[in-house]
Parts: structure tokens; C-alpha cells; sequence
């Protein structure tokens, strides 16, 4: 079967690929498409001027209007998909990204690529950007072709090469699907072509519910042995020795970003829709969500250890970025940390390399530097982030109590 007029300009690398969303999905996207020899013209609504000139200093033709997406022949949109109060999918994004990319696509001798890439519940792609298509006079097969393919990055320690991911792709109908693989295939290495978006947004909650509940049971089995005097990291490192049935999760003061901590609830929501009540799932959230209490309570046994009490003592956090290597703080515990110990008195101050300032309880907090007076200042130091670059050395010879949630100064001694 020859392939289709869209499926040549892709085989030839004269598509032009549209990606809506600039973030830390998108831009990585883009990057890729343009090794691959694509144009990329990036749209993002959000952008700043110094952002988007850094964009096109990149090679991606970035602007801040949808008019790009007329020479597009294949469209990814990659926008946020956060909660609302209640754990409410907010779906808000990819309504305003499909409604823009309808009024502007293209019509002509072949239908135009539209993919959805950002995490959301399953029927999504056929129940929110099918509709919104058509409602436009867009006709699937004569003038557009929908998809869903998850995104699939780990921002700050991914240890894979891009193109070293494979990727899943369900489309609307047959043709969809095609096209998608299609042009996947030519930025991955490896392409999974399943029987409907159905499935592909499924896989995706999946992905991400495992890692939420293992690191949810680890969690919990953390606390547990910290109340019997047992180490739980020596534990994890033990059970690791088993070549078969057991993966290491590591415990931790709980869970932030864009994914971990809120895709579950898109299932979860979804499941409700059906009578259905993901008890196991919602338990996780409730796990990983009350991991900054616990903590909280440590930095308070630490300096009562010390004849101190939270109180009007002067607490430092290590590290508020949500995991090491990025300066992301979305659902980052440290936040909450930060909030519960202020809200209980401490004289509260944080350092991290790559967040400069953060609001939190609609008060500014700005990182100081990490240096002598800084850490003989404190009465009790709080490791949340352990970034590489960080001198634990400094900190685990200051003499000062030490809550070290990240096992970081543990690993430094077998480290060295």
C-alpha cells in the first residue's frame, strides 16, 4: 500500500510540525523534530520575549500566535493538564489549544495531523478534541486526523536518549493511527501502535499510578521501620539484591511535579463516572500527601533531641525544587514543609541552586547561600532536594541536626 500525500511529506522530512505548549515537554519535542531535519514552528500563548528569542536561537520558530499552524502538517500539543480543588481534572488547556488549532489549521489536498500529547483521562482525545474539530467544519479523514501519544520524559535524569523511548500511539480511527506511527517512527526509535487513544491515555495513567503507589507502599514501610528502629534504606538495598520480582522505589518527604502526584487522580475521577471507587489508588495519594506532616514531625524530635523546640527556632531547607537536577516546584514538598513549619513558628529559610524564590502562603522566600554563618546560624537543617551540586560535605560537618529525607548524607559515606 503506497503511502498517503501526508505520509510522504513525512517520509521526505518536508512536513512541517506545528507543537503547541513550550514547556518541558515541548521543548524537548521540538529539538528532536529539528535533528530529525523538520521545521518547527512552536506555538506558546505564555511565552515572554526573552523566552521566545531563546527559542529561536534554538532553530524553533516560536510565536506567541496560533497563525503558524496554517502551514502545519502535523500539529502536537503538549499544554498542562493540572487539578482543580477537589482533584478535578482541568482540562482547560487542551480545550483553548483545540479550539485555537481548529479555527487556524490548514485545508487542502490531504488532512492535517493533530496529536495530543498531554497526560489526561482516558476518552479525552475522542471527547473533548474530536468534538471541537468537528464542530469547526473539520472533517476527520477529509480534513484532519486526531491522535493521542503520551509524552513520555523525565525531566533533570533521564537516562535514555530521545529517540531512545519508544512511544505509544492510538488514533480515532485507522488512518489517524497510521499517520501517527508514521511520524513517530521517524523521531523514535521505537513506536507501539494500539487499537484506540482509549487504550494509548490509559497506558499513560498506568505508567505513572505504578510509580505513585510503589513509592506510596515505600512510603509506608519507611515510616514503619523509622517507628522500629530499622533502616529503611539498608533495607531497600537488600531487597534490591533479588534479581526477579522486586524493583527498588526509594521513600522520600513526598511526591510534586507535573505527573506523579496528579495523574492518578485523572483515573480516579474518570473511574467515579462509572460507579467505580479506585480505593487503592486514592490511598496512595493520601500516602504520598501526608509525607510532609511526617517530616515536619522529624525536624521536631530532631531539635527536642537538642532541647529545642519548633518554635522560634531557625530552620534551613535543603533543596525546594520537587526533585533534583530541575528548578520545577509545582506539588514540590517542600513547599508544604515550608508552610507547616512556618505555620508552627520556625524562623524558616531555603537553599537550592536553581530556584531562586518562591511564594509560599503569600510570603516571598529567596535562597541564601550556603555557607558557614548560614549553616551555624540554623538549629536544624532539612534535606528535601539533594541537586547534585550542593555541599553535603559542608552540611554534614556543621554539627547541627540534620533531617536528611533523601538518605543523601547515608550514601555520601559509601560513596567515598
Amino acid at each position: 500500500m503506497s503511502p498517503s500525500p501526508l505520509e510522504k511529506r513525512i517520509e521526505d522530512r518536508t512536513a512541517v510540525v506545528g507543537i503547541v505548549g513550550l514547556g518541558y515537554v515541548g521543548v524537548p519535542l521540538a529539538s528532536r523534530a529539528l535533528d530529525c531535519g523538520y521545521k518547527v514552528n512552536g506555538i506558546d500563548k505564555y511565552l515572554d520575549d526573552e523566552r521566545l528569542a531563546e527559542l529561536r536561537e534554538m532553530g524553533i520558530e516560536a510565536s506567541r500566535d496560533f497563525g503558524p499552524v496554517a502551514d502545519c502538517d502535523v500539529v502536537l500539543v503538549c499544554v498542562p493538564t493540572p487539578l482543580l480543588d477537589g482533584q478535578q481534572p482541568d482540562t482547560s488547556f487542551i480545550q483553548e489549544a483545540a479550539v485555537d488549532v481548529a479555527a487556524n489549521l490548514g485545508k487542502g489536498d490531504r488532512p492535517r495531523l493533530v496529536v495530543l500529547e498531554s497526560t489526561s483521562y482516558p476518552g479525552t482525545t475522542r471527547e473533548i478534541m474530536l468534538p471541537i474539530f468537528e464542530e469547526r467544519g473539520r472533517r476527520l479523514g477529509d480534513d484532519v486526523l486526531i491522535a493521542f501519544a503520551p509524552e513520555r520524559v523525565d525531566p533533570g535524569t533521564c537516562p535514555f536518549p530521545y529517540q531512545d523511548i519508544p512511544r505509544i500511539v492510538g488514533g480515532i480511527d485507522e488512518a489517524s493511527g497510521e499517520a501517527a506511527r508514521a511520524f513517530y517512527g521517524t523521531i523514535v526509535n521505537e513506536v507501539s501502535l494500539v487499537s484506540s487513544p482509549e487504550i494509548a491515555e490509559t497506558a499513560k495513567l498506568l505508567e505513572n499510578i505504578f510509580r505513585a503507589v510503589n513509592i506510596a507502599l515505600v512510603n509506608e514501610m519507611s515510616l514503619l521501620c523509622r517507628r522500629m528502629d530499622i533502616d529503611i534504606w539498608e533495607v531497600i538495598e537488600a531487597a534490591s539484591t533479588k534479581p526477579f520480582g522486586f524493583m527498588s522505589f526509594k521513600p522520600g518527604p513526598g511526591l510534586g511535579g507535573h505527573c506523579i502526584p496528579v495523574d492518578p487522580f485523572y483515573l480516579a475521577w474518570k473511574a467515579k463516572k462509572y460507579d467505580f471507587y479506585p480505593e487503592f489508588i486514592e490511598l496512595a495519594g493520601k500516602v504520598n500527601r501526608s509525607m510532609p506532616f511526617h517530616v515536619v514531625e522529624w525536624v521536631s524530635e530532631a531539635l527536642n533531641a537538642v532541647g529545642k523546640s519548633i518554635k522560634s527556632s531557625r530552620v534551613l531547607v535543603i533543596g525546594v525544587a520537587y526533585k533534583e537536577k530541575v528548578s520545577d516546584t509545582r506539588e514540590s514538598p517542600a513547599l508544604k514543609a515550608i508552610e507547616l513549619l512556618a505555620g508552627r513558628g520556625a524562623d524558616v529559610s531555603y537553599h537550592d541552586p536553581l530556584v531562586e524564590a518562591i511564594e509560599v502562603g503569600g510570603r516571598e522566600f529567596r535562597s541564601v547561600a550556603l555557607k558557614g554563618d548560614t549553616l551555624s546560624g540554623s538549629d536544624c537543617i532539612l534535606i528535601i532536594t539533594a541537586h547534585p551540586d550542593i555541599d553535603f560535605d559542608a552540611i554534614a560537618s556543621c554539627g547541627k541536626p540534620v533531617v536528611d529525607t533523601r538518605n543523601v548524607l547515608g550514601r555520601r559515606g559509601k560513596d567515598s
